[in-house]
């Protein structure tokens, strides 16, 4: 499944990691301090100031677009990688697939089911416990009406 990237996704993942390491900020930091030094040579006048704030800006602005492209493919990776894990396991819901195309109050919705799923295995006295969106409620009453009809329950109640 190995594709040939075109020039701009080559440039973007090396320029990514040219700019996060340690070489590229000593780099960075070199440039301020000569900036720096040369202050006093050139009377600390307005254009020493501009060359600063101009350099600063280019790369600021070039930077927003490069660190953007960088986080729409690790999102879009880890997406599909839980994406797989969610179809691959028979308890969870394939609903969830393509939540993050969910309005932002569908997502308010789902998060209010999973702290009622979360209450439920409070509950339960079993953290560990796990539901899917589909099955929760019906797994919850299942396993109290189970729980109950133990010995052990019956037992204790007594």
């Amino acid at each position: 499944m190995k594709r040939r990237k075109n020039f701009f996704e080559r440039f973007s993942e090396w320029a990514t990691k040219a700019t996060g390491s340690s070489a590229a900020f000593i780099l960075a930091v070199s440039v301020v301090v000569v900036w720096a030094a040369s202050g006093p040579v050139a009377k600390y006048s307005q254009t020493w100031q501009l060359i600063i704030n101009t350099g600063t800006t280019i790369i600021t602005f070039l930077m927003v677009f490069l660190i953007q492209k960088s986080q729409n493919k690790d999102s879009k990776a880890i997406h599909l990688k839980l994406n797989e894990l969610i179809a691959s396991h028979e308890g969870t819901s394939n609903r969830m697939v393509d939540i993050e195309n969910l309005t932002e109050r569908e997502l308010d919705q789902l998060h209010k089911f999973y702290v009622q799923i979360s209450q439920l295995a409070e509950k339960e006295g079993d953290l560990t416990c796990t539901h899917s969106i589909d099955a929760a409620e019906e797994n919850n009453r299942n396993k109290s009406v189970s729980l109950k009809k133990r010995q052990s329950y019956i037992k204790r109640k007594n």
